[in-house]
């Protein structure tokens, strides 16, 4: 059966990438750390004091502005100038952020609606769901607490669990994250994330025993590698194209990991000169099995590293993330971080 087209508006709010026949449609995923998108009011309640006017980095009302007009901006390209369907977002400050982004950026016309948690991060940094209603129809979302491993320790981002109706009335449960930081190092602060990435596995785990298909997608900046114990270990997280025999459909599969093995230079974020993958899309086995309603592909994941998100990277040489400061330096940049992608396609 071939390709028709639909109207404009329509092939907007779906995200319609392409459209192969009448009864299936690709859309697209997206997850980016936008780094540090605050607005410039204070918050009594959060030590936000480093983004505003006074404060040494001179954070105001113009500045914010080019920080929301850059990052609608990432995202309307990453979708290739249709906006993604479903967009997972970390290190944003409040509502305030999130309604200025949707309703008065470019990303305006693509009429996204959100969902984000309310954590106890000191900073005020949440994790948030931007979704276009076309598409992705909210059924609920909840946010997940993460225990503190030690009575002292800061506490951390709560995981957000979305979940919502597609197109051919199948659910989909979307899970958020921003795994505590390498704050302090790496191996000292591991035993955090591990907590939060059990939560997570927990929450995944609980689905699976209450529904027959539960179809999953996981994505965020885990502060970990895909070989990290929290990917590997406690999600137990496997490259598609390693596993030998069918897929389970009750297990997780890392969209991006493959990539990272096999390409030396591949990564969402740059430290001390080499680059890693922190941002992470992990789905459950039923997406990636052929002939499903909602299907997944690792070719067809990847990096979103176009020239303007990237500059020149003067201690190591090479690029590096285009980011909005370099140290104190206000540089009108975009994210420390790089989008990650994944198209899925639907049957409806």
């Amino acid at each position: 059966m071939k390709a028709f087209c639909l109207p404009f508006l329509f092939l907007l709010s779906t995200s319609l990438h392409a459209q192969e026949q009448a009864d299936t449609l690709t859309f697209r995923i997206l997850g980016y750390n936008v780094e540090n998108l605050f607005d410039y009011r204070h918050d009594s309640l959060k030590n936000d004091y480093e983004f505003l006017p006074g404060a040494t980095r001179h954070w105001n009302y113009t500045k914010y502005k080019k920080k929301l007009d850059n990052i609608a901006r990432a995202i309307i390209a990453a979708g290739e100038w249709n906006p993604p369907a479903i967009v997972a977002l970390c290190e944003v400050e409040n509502d305030s952020v999130m309604r200025d982004l949707t309703c008065y950026s470019i990303l305006k016309e693509a009429d996204y609606r959100y969902v984000m948690t309310q954590s106890p991060d000191e900073r005020g940094i949440d994790v948030a769901l931007m979704y276009q209603r076309g598409c992705f129809k909210l059924l609920s979302s909840q946010s997940l607490s993460v225990e503190k491993p030690h009575k002292n320790s800061r506490p951390t981002r709560d995981i957000l669990h979305v979940c919502g109706q597609l197109l051919n009335h199948d659910s989909l449960d979307v899970f958020v994250v921003h795994l505590p930081s390498r704050s302090g190092g790496a191996k000292e602060s591991e035993p955090y994330r591990l907590l939060a990435a059990q939560r997570l596995k927990d929450a995944v785990d609980s689905l699976y025993k209450v529904r027959n298909r539960a179809q999953i997608l996981i994505m965020g900046d885990f502060n970990d590698y895909p070989a990290n114990k929290s990917v590997r270990q406690i999600l137990k997280a496997e490259v598609p194209s390693s596993v030998s025999g069918s897929l389970n459909p009750h297990r997780l599969y890392h969209l991006l990991a493959g990539k990272a093995a096999a390409r030396k230079h591949f990564g969402s974020y740059k430290y001390q000169g080499e680059w890693g993958l922190l941002d992470h899309i992990i789905v459950s086995g039923n997406l990636l099995q052929a002939g499903s309603p909602l299907s997944a592909d690792e070719k067809r994941a990847d990096v979103f590293s176009l020239p303007f998100l990237l500059t020149e990277d003067p201690n190591y040489g090479g690029k590096q993330p285009f980011r909005t400061y370099y140290g104190m330096k206000y540089q009108a940049g975009y994210s420390d971080h790089l989008p990650v992608w994944a198209d899925f396609r639907i049957i409806y």
